[in-house]
């Protein structure tokens, strides 16, 4: 399995029947009728990177929130919200007899589990809202938008695995439909999701190593297309999908052509303040030299067009992106609180060693 089959498997988090091109009808009808009332929210999940911003933002705007989850991530993080402990590997005995206005799924990877968790949850619910992924597309070799050919797995397997992440979560999307119906089912595709919090560090390496200044390993050009989702925007979002029950399925990125990496690096150096000689190497050298740079994957061959993903349902929907020089701003505000381990164990992929022996072979051939 290559190296970038599994970023892409890890971007982020079948669509339902409902509406083949644009709007699904019921979204399109409930577009701007916003329901302001307080709801009560269930959350799957909740602690992790993502739920804690949807938690926030939903408290934000007035609705009760109940956490259900193990509690070993995070779990004094908000401790006057009721959170029922629990395993959606088959503890669920807490969410028996409850209703709920919303379910908020952002912790399914195991198909069985979303399964189960949601016919528990079906008879006292209105409308279920799953987190997936982009990585649910079979291929990348062309443009994609929600109804294009979905991944798909032969058999399902007893425990999760990165390599089948995407197929999984389309059959965490399919079979979570076949419970709540597509009447009450939403599903949103996030691209690479970045921003406070962000435990991957893998966008987060670009603004941190920028900041050190000097030469710099940057890939393929300046002009080469990046999406991004920051994660506050996918919670906004994931919020008024909820007041106005928004029902379909949603890819959440960045407009396609709209950011490059050219951008990254420019936005990266405003906000560290930092002197940085990029050097741009180019996908062969890469590909020869079996470099693995976060978030980044050539513009040929199987994965041409990872960011090339169609978010423009979400957007007439009512998504809205930010400056990704705000999300890199306030990115690394959050990373300047971190204790001193915590930023000494980074999950960069990219290590100064490494660079620094990459940018000298590069040189030597005399590019």
């Amino acid at each position: 399995m290559t190296s970038n089959r599994r970023e892409i498997l890890k971007a982020g988090l079948l669509g339902s029947a409902v509406g083949m091109v644009g709007l699904p009808a019921s979204a399109a009808a409930s577009n701007g009728r916003e329901r302001r009332r307080s709801m009560n929210l269930l959350v799957l999940g909740g602690t992790g990177f993502i739920g804690p911003h949807m938690v926030r933002e939903a408290l934000r705007r007035g609705h009760n929130v109940t956490l259900f989850n193990r509690g070993r991530t995070n779990n004094s993080l908000f401790p006057d919200l009721e959170t029922i402990k629990g395993d959606r590997a088959g503890d669920l005995e807490g969410l028996q007899g409850r209703r709920w206005d919303v379910v908020i799924d952002n912790s399914g990877y195991m198909p069985q589990h979303v399964r189960h968790s949601a016919r528990v949850l079906s008879d006292n619910i209105g409308q279920y809202l799953f987190i997936s992924t982009i990585s649910t597309y079979a291929s990348y070799a062309q443009p994609n938008n929600e109804d294009s050919t979905l991944a798909t797995i032969d058999d399902v397997p007893e425990e999760f695995s990165w390599q089948n992440y995407g197929a999984l979560k389309v059959l965490c999307e399919q079979w979570a439909a076949e419970e709540v119906g597509d009447d009450r089912f939403t599903v949103l595709r996030p691209t690479y999701i970045c921003g406070p919090g962000d435990h991957t560090d893998r966008f987060t390496y670009w603004p941190v190593r920028t900041q050190k200044g000097g030469v710099m390993l940057w890939p393929g050009s300046a002009a080469h297309p990046l999406q991004l989702i920051d994660v506050r925007d996918l919670a906004n979002f994931v919020v008024d999908c909820v007041e106005r029950r928004t029902l379909g399925t949603y890819n959440t990125v960045t407009p396609i052509g709209s950011y490059t990496f050219g951008n990254l690096l420019e936005d990266c150096q405003a906000i560290t303040s930092s002197t940085v000689e990029p050097i741009w190497i180019d996908d062969a050298f890469l590909a020869a030299n079996d470099v693995a740079v976060p978030i980044y994957h050539p513009i040929s061959g199987e994965y041409a067009h990872v960011s090339s993903i169609s978010g423009e349902r979400a957007r007439t929907a009512g998504l809205r992106n930010r400056p990704i020089r705000e999300t890199i701003r306030d990115l690394m505000a959050w990373w300047d609180t971190l204790a001193d381990e915590r930023i000494a164990n980074a999950r960069f992929e990219m290590t100064p060693e490494r660079e620094t022996e990459l940018l000298a072979a590069w040189t030597a051939q005399g590019v």
